[in-house]
């Protein structure tokens, strides 16, 4: 016999996306805590990213790598600015 779990559409949809702006957390929490990486992101995003932070590599969608790599911010504020408004709009 085969079983199929059902859910909402609801349902599915929050755990994604709850998952998918983790790998955003963790690139914001790195630069927090410290300031080289913080520089890179900033100044070089690419390298930032596909260096990851203490031997860890951030789990990014490609729309998520998109998004930091285009932006452009003189600061860590800015630059959650920017993310948070790309979000909200819908990427």
């Amino acid at each position: 016999m085969i079983m199929l779990d059902v859910f909402a559409p609801a349902q599915v949809r929050a755990p994604q996306a709850a998952a998918d702006t983790s790998g955003l957390n963790r690139v914001f929490a790195a630069a927090v805590v410290n300031q080289p990486f913080c520089e890179t992101l900033l100044r070089e995003p690419e390298r930032a990213l596909a260096n990851g932070f203490l031997g860890q590599p951030f789990l990014l969608t490609d729309q998520e790598k998109a998004l930091i790599t285009t932006i452009r911010a003189n600061s860590l504020a800015d630059l959650a600015r920017q993310v948070r408004r790309a979000l909200h709009s819908g990427m």
